[in-house]
């Protein structure tokens, strides 16, 4: 339990043990389930947790208060990691009203039963709970289709939802200002591209909502409370959703025997030729599409490389650009590599992808058969040169 000012408290749970965040996405350094509890005239609940951590969630809200006193929990979303303990919850709760918005409904019967005793909001309705006001924000498809954000205009405090959060467990503290932030901005950035980035048109949508509106503090569902600067949480939203990427490469490749591995090095050479220092090479074998994902979001120049493999991409950088199509990434700058042996056909199956994106391909296009050739390599050189070039310029 942590205050986040005289009456709002920060009840939430720090997961250390789940491996795999919706069962896909790796969490090396874990995850939080931020919950909040509101002590005013009347008691309120903002958001639940995952269900294998009720217990120490209900610990957490009785350092405060009786469980049973509480008079509304505020269901943001859906998703199990955010209502696992809600059935637990209202039956230590039962005068407990559940406000949430009307497409929720749906979700609270479905997977839990319930059905009565909830107070559906539309965008704009307020719930006055002694001498603090909740605000309601209605905020479709950020990442669910119910999903919604309150206010509290006192101290300006923005309970999010998902929107704003990140993967990481909090090590020491809660607040930005007290968490190793360049980590967390990281895992801020994965998570939006892995979980959120697909549906940026609706990200786009409920910044526009939140444009006037005065924020000192950005409480979310996971990752850190932004308390110091919560304007740069908003920011890079903006910018991510925006599919602005910084200005820099990510060099995505897959190498069966090392050939495609040497033409991603002399492509490497031509872009830091350039003196563009901003690019991350990664092996599509060995690295997590979270990750891969990730880095792809993060700059606007990508260049991909892959061996032919059965006439067609190698499969895990199949995969990559399986998922990068799915999660719909846009506005990027694209160069195409690959071998082959005896049959061609990953190069083709690359260029046609970039085309599918409405990515800008840089021409040349560098493949070659076997083992790369010095003029071949050179050709890899001029390709990284001219996507640089583009990125920089």
């Amino acid at each position: 339990m942590r205050k986040i000012n005289s009456d709002i408290y920060w009840v939430g749970i720090n997961d250390r043990k789940t491996d795999l965040f919706e069962g896909f996405w790796p969490l090396p350094q874990g995850v939080s389930y931020n919950s909040y509890l509101i002590d005013d005239e009347d008691l309120v609940l903002v958001d639940g947790v995952k269900s294998d951590f009720e217990d120490k969630h209900l610990e957490n809200i009785e350092e405060i208060t009786d469980p049973s006193d509480i008079d509304y929990i505020i269901v943001h979303h859906m998703e199990p990691d955010h209502s696992g303990d809600l059935s637990t919850l209202r039956r230590l709760a039962p005068k407990a009203e559940i406000v949430c918005t009307e497409k929720a409904t749906g979700f609270l019967d479905s997977f839990y039963g319930i059905t009565d005793n909830i107070r559906t909001v539309e965008h704009g309705d307020k719930l006055d709970i002694g001498d603090r006001t909740l605000r309601f924000f209605e905020t479709p498809f950020v990442h669910w289709p119910e999903t919604m954000m309150s206010y509290e205009p006192a101290d300006q405090i923005l309970f999010s939802g998902d929107a704003f959060g990140g993967f990481g467990a909090l090590e020491g503290g809660i607040f930005d200002d007290e968490l190793k932030l360049d980590f967390y901005t990281d895992e801020v950035l994965r998570y939006f591209s892995n979980i959120v980035g697909m549906y940026s048109s609706a990200v786009q949508a409920a910044l526009g909502k939140l444009q006037d509106v005065e924020v000192e503090m950005v409480a979310p569902t996971h990752g850190p409370v932004w308390r110091s600067e919560p304007e740069t949480i908003i920011n890079l939203y903006d910018k991510w959703s925006s599919m602005k990427g910084e200005d820099g490469i990510t060099l995505v490749y897959g190498s069966m025997y090392g050939n495609t591995a040497e033409m991603m090095g002399a492509i490497a050479e031509g872009v830091r030729s350039c003196n563009c220092t901003n690019f991350k090479i990664l092996d599509a074998s060995r690295t997590s599409l979270s990750f891969l994902l990730m880095e792809a979001w993060r700059r606007q120049g990508i260049i991909i490389g892959s061996p032919t493999y059965d006439a067609r991409i190698f499969p895990p950088v199949d995969n990559f650009l399986k998922l990068v199509e799915r999660k719909k990434l846009k506005e990027r700058v694209a160069g195409v590599f690959g071998s082959y042996g005896w049959s061609g056909g990953a190069v083709d199956r690359l260029q046609s992808t970039v085309q599918n994106l409405d990515w800008e391909l840089v021409e040349p296009v560098a493949e070659f058969q076997g083992k790369p050739t010095e003029e071949e390599l050179e050709k890899g050189r001029k390709l990284g040169e001219k996507v640089a070039k583009k990125i920089i310029d």
